[in-house]
């Protein structure tokens, strides 16, 4: 069986191992893959594993030999599920892998906008504790969590853990989700309407999937809902925010912060909003990045691989299930 990763470059610069891979037959990775580099490398591989690569409907006649698509992550918003779902190619992705990793990336962020550790450590370190002459000064008033509601929007596991840090913060967790069921066990909680997310929320911590419905559901209309001075953080998808309106509710104060991971295009432009927005701390896509987490997608990628060989194909997100390696 020949498997083809198509931009593995991110994925394992070198720091984790491929092996459980390698172990299921011929792989062959590739730093990254351009849509004109796809039919040559798609050539050949009965299973295609991509991490950001997009695969589109008019892509699929460079797919004459693939039998199953991997997604090495969880997002599977780069890939026609329904297109490939047409030709019965299974779509599998990984979940679960980072649940830790993001939601401590979650709260990092926060911590950083209530505390203000890395502007008080550069102030320091230019010379004004020294200049002011007192034993005690701040540059930001920082902001005790205890008490404070958490309202989070997706309730899965991911979010299910920023809301267990929320609570051992002493924040009461809100949470918003298609489906409610299994409520935790710590108190206060309670599922929320997004409305009531909005409204009563002193912290919204988006952890949904990115779908037409759910694009932009940060916008003016939901920030001019939430309370005045709230705090915005984003580990999910960048489109889940409308940028030009959260920079807006920045500069007017209407957010106190933003703490995000992600953007609407990544790498980002010189012209996104939120680069010289007051008040916005972003990283570059790495809440998922520690080691653990990436041998993780590679691990969990085997056994999706070994399963979908067995016939029983585990983590579909397109419906094929029925099919097995030919």
């Amino acid at each position: 069986m020949k498997i083809v990763i198509l931009d593995g470059a991110v994925l394992n610069p070198g720091d984790v191992d491929w092996g459980p891979i390698e172990a299921l037959g011929d792989l062959t990775v590739y730093d990254e893959t351009g849509k004109a580099q796809l039919a040559e490398r798609a050539r050949g591989a009965h299973v295609l594993l991509a991490n950001k690569t997009c695969l589109r409907r008019d892509d699929l006649p460079a797919l004459k030999d693939v039998q199953m698509v991997g997604v090495l992550a969880t997002g599977y918003n780069t890939v026609d599920v329904d297109a490939l779902a047409e030709r019965r190619i299974p779509v599998c992705n990984v979940v679960a892998y980072g649940v830790d990793d993001v939601a401590q990336h979650g709260m990092a962020l926060l911590l950083e906008l209530c505390r203000h550790t890395s502007r008080h450590t550069a102030s320091v370190k230019a010379g004004d504790w020294e200049r002011a002459g007192q034993w005690c000064y701040w540059k930001s008033t920082p902001l005790c969590l205890a008490g404070l509601t958490m309202g989070l929007i997706g309730f899965g596991a991911i979010g299910r853990r920023m809301g267990q840090l929320a609570h051992a913060f002493g924040m009461r967790v809100l949470a918003h989700c298609r489906a409610p069921k299994r409520p935790p066990a710590y108190s206060p909680f309670a599922f929320a309407s997004l409305e009531r997310i909005f409204a009563e929320s002193d912290v919204i911590s988006l952890h949904c999937p990115l779908t037409p419905q759910t694009r932009h559901l940060i916008n003016a209309q939901s920030l001019a809902a939430m309370r005045d001075g709230s705090i915005l953080l984003n580990t999910a998808r960048g489109p889940l925010v409308d940028e030009e309106a959260a920079a807006e509710a920045l500069r007017s104060g209407k957010l106190r912060g933003l703490g995000t991971d992600v953007l609407s295009q990544e790498p980002p432009g010189s012209d996104n909003p939120l680069l010289n927005a007051p008040h916005t701390l972003i990283t570059p896509h790495i809440a998922w990045a520690t080691v653990k987490a990436r041998q993780n997608i590679i691990n969990l990628t085997a056994e999706n691989i070994r399963c979908w060989q067995a016939g029983v194909p585990i983590n579909v997100v397109n419906g094929v299930t029925s099919t097995a390696a030919r």
